[in-house]
């Protein structure tokens, strides 16, 4: 019996042990909301509230912004302009934008939230015309911040290398062995038929042909 008392509290310690060794929730499980508002003359005295899952958050002044840590899961955001709204379902670690917007109304006017997208989120909220809320603002100030938003710039793309030119060796151009000759070393004389183009040629020719033909004549003429 002492024996098993004594297994049962080496578990138990153990069991104890263990769990006191589980890391805490670190920041990086959580999602990161940013909540921001133009800033315009139009309605810049206003402050409407924001909620979330129907806790107020914060007043949004003009031209300012704040951040929200929140577990990941389903979620709902809000302002004063019950209307409006923007249902999340967060994933941690993700980065999710939320602009609030002042709708005129009879009275005053009132703040409606609108959903972004991370691209236009992440330009709208480094503009020079926004700033970080007032933490005199901030009512949760468990799950809000007020710090300087700040974003990982992506790594330029590397630059492709010109193609480099490849150089052909140049090919020396051979002397050509084609000489005319300087001199006519031999005549060939020809034993054939005078050409045509000869005119001494044509003009003996010429001179036969008559003379064979005046004495063709005279043979005919002569008494038989």
């Amino acid at each position: 019996m002492p024996m098993v008392k004594s297994a049962l509290f080496f578990l138990a310690l153990t069991a104890s042990f263990g769990f006191a060794q589980q890391p805490a929730s670190s920041p990086q499980q959580k999602a990161s909301v940013y909540v921001y508002r133009y800033k315009q003359f139009a309605g810049s005295a206003l402050s409407p509230s924001v909620y979330c899952d129907e806790v107020q958050l914060a007043r949004m002044e003009n031209g300012r912004y704040f951040t929200v840590a929140l577990d990941a899961g389903h979620h709902t955001f809000r302002s004063n302009d019950s209307q409006s709204g923007v249902q999340l379902d967060l994933k941690p670690g993700e980065e999710y934008f939320i602009r609030l917007e002042i709708a005129a109304g009879m009275m005053k006017g009132h703040g409606r939230l609108m959903l972004t997208a991370p691209e236009q989120g992440r330009y709208e909220l480094q503009s020079n015309k926004l700033k970080p809320l007032d933490a005199s603002k901030v009512v949760d100030a468990s799950r809000v911040s007020v710090a300087e938003a700040k974003f990982d710039t992506p790594a330029p793309a590397a630059a492709v290398p010109a193609p480099t030119a490849t150089l052909k060796p140049a090919v020396a151009k051979q002397p050509t062995t084609d000489v005319a000759p300087d001199h006519v070393d031999q005549v060939v004389l020809s034993d054939g038929a005078p050409q045509a183009s000869d005119p001494s040629s044509l003009g003996d020719a010429a001179r036969k042909a008559r003379q064979k033909k005046a004495a063709a004549e005279t043979t005919t003429t002569q008494p038989q």
